[in-house]
């Protein structure tokens, strides 16, 4: 209360309102309280605000070690692989040298194989010409002498057209065979040429000379064309890729060995598709089994509809079908299924919005039956009566009530 309003209460001030004044007092006392409970709440919300702004402190500063930690590891695993490439790489670059050195090395190692067959070959050709050219001196002058006549010289010539026919002919068939072309005919020709001429050799070396001289010269009209024959017969089988004895011996060994390797594989794949099936079958009766137990009812509808459609088993459509029949969902669905997980999913939710996880829905809310609220009667408050508990006012305010109250009971009494 100021001084003026006192001194208006002293002064018996007409118009002068005491409840207006005790009002007015509350009014000031109401805003006093409400400004100190502002202070407070502002200091609070200063507070928390400051408590707020250490804790995100303290959590970014915990965030940026952590970033720190990973960059850090996240450095040391780029240099872990940045060496581990770099391993690699030098693995890689060693192994390609290596490879190729040994390609190298092979390849040298097939050049030099080759230079040693061909110098081999080469070496066999000339022997074999050499041999024939002896084997055709020797057998010549039999033969020469065999068609010597004083009055027909020129029968002499005779043993140089079979000799010399039997070599023409075996450079045919050379020839033939480097072009891919049939050179039995050739060979078969030089042969009867040789033949002709060791049996002129054998048939005057018996009559003019000795047996001896007569198989000799026998012999070397054959063998000399024979050497050379056998020497193109090798290149000829080496050209069409034949193989020797003992290739042909390996690749058949190869071959049974694979045939029975095969037909291990294919029994070895069949006991496994039979124990496969076998182990399908024991899961499919164990299934089967499981179901009838767990789900009589679908089962026995699942019964029937595989009896209706024609099957001879429960198929799992036929299952699935039954059982959306039954239950009113697929086999992964039931009513009960579906309430768990509806209520699983409400707790998530009140937990993620910081409900209490007893009543977080409405739906699990409007399943529980609300408490009955025990009834309380507050009768009306009178206008001008004074309760138990109302706010006491000061003494200058209540001698100003009083005082009112007077002057409007003579009030009252005067009209």
């Amino acid at each position: 209360m100021t001084a003026t309003s006192i001194e208006r209460l002293n002064s018996h001030d007409r118009g002068f309102d005491p409840v207006a004044l005790a009002e007015a007092e509350a009014i000031r006392t109401r805003a006093a309280a409400e400004a100190e409970a502002a202070r407070i709440e502002a200091e609070g919300k200063a507070e928390a605000e400051k408590i707020k702004a250490a804790e995100e402190a303290r959590k970014q500063k915990i965030a940026n070690d952590k970033a720190e930690d990973r960059a850090r590891e996240e450095q040391a695993a780029r240099a872990a692989r940045i060496a581990k490439l770099n391993r690699e790489r030098e693995e890689q670059e060693r192994a390609a040298r290596e490879a190729e050195e040994k390609a190298a090395e092979q390849e040298r190692a097939e050049a030099a194989k080759a230079a040693e067959v061909a110098a081999a070959e080469e070496q066999w050709r000339q022997y074999a010409l050499r041999f024939y050219a002896v084997c055709s001196i020797v057998a010549l002058p039999v033969q020469i002498a065999a068609f010597y006549n004083p009055n027909a010289l020129w029968l002499m010539a005779a043993p140089l057209m079979l000799e010399g026919g039997a070599w023409v002919v075996l450079k045919g068939a050379r020839a033939a065979a480097a072009d891919h072309r049939p050179h039995w005919h050739y060979r078969l020709i030089a042969w009867v040429l040789a033949f002709i001429a060791a049996s002129i050799n054998l048939w005057h070396g018996l009559h003019a000379f000795d047996p001896a001289t007569a198989i000799g010269t026998a012999f070397a009209s054959i063998a000399g064309p024979g050497v050379y024959d056998l020497h193109e017969h090798g290149q000829i089988r080496k050209r069409d890729g034949k193989l020797t004895r003992r290739q042909r011996k390996a690749a058949e060994k190869a071959a049974r060995e694979e045939a029975r390797r095969q037909a291990a594989e294919e029994k070895r794949r069949a006991a496994e598709k039979e124990a496969a099936e076998r182990a399908a079958a024991e899961a499919a009766e164990k299934l089967a089994q499981a179901r009838a137990k767990e789900f009589p009812k679908v089962w026995q509808h699942a019964l029937r509809l595989a009896a209706a459609l024609g099957e001879t088993t429960v198929t799992e459509a036929v299952w699935k079908r039954a059982h959306r029949d039954v239950e009113g969902a697929d086999p992964s669905e039931s009513a009960e299924i579906i309430r768990l997980r509806n209520a699983a999913e409400a707790r998530v939710e009140a937990a993620r919005q910081k409900r209490p996880v007893n009543r977080s829905s409405q739906q699990v809310a409007s399943q529980v039956p609300a408490a009955k609220k025990p009834r309380v009667y507050n009768p009306p408050a009178r206008r001008g009566r004074r309760t138990k508990g109302d706010v006491k006012y000061s003494p200058a305010a209540r001698r100003a009530a009083s005082l009112t109250a007077k002057q409007t009971a003579a009030k009252k009494e005067s009209q």
